[in-house]
């Protein structure tokens, strides 16, 4: 037997309802933050495997150039001669300087 409560029955669900939603929005409100900080984390990690990856690069390109300094007198020779501004004996060796911009000259 089943008694018929009218408006009462339906408020009585409406309420159950509403408290199930808003149960979930508090939950939602929670853990909002915690969701914020986990997408800043993974931007983080994407941004520091991305460093990863430039410095491995770095250092393979600087293992190499000292394997070849080692290994390759030409090499070496090339580097001595750009960098210490070494010539053979009869070669002449010419010089390019920046041009003096006027940024550089102070102004009066």
């Amino acid at each position: 037997m089943k008694v018929n409560l009218g408006i009462w029955e339906k408020l009585t669900r409406l309420v159950i309802l509403l408290l199930l939603l808003s149960g979930l929005v508090g939950i939602a409100i929670w853990y909002l933050p915690v969701i914020e900080q986990n997408e800043r984390m993974r931007k983080e990690i994407v941004r520091l495997k991305q460093q990863i990856r430039k410095e491995e690069d770095h250092s393979r390109q600087m293992k190499s150039s000292i394997d070849a300094l080692e290994n390759d007198p030409k090499s070496l020779e090339r580097l001595a001669r750009e960098k210490l501004g070494y010539a053979r004996t009869g070669e002449t060796v010419v010089r390019f300087e920046a041009p003096v911009t006027n940024s550089t000259i102070p102004s009066p």
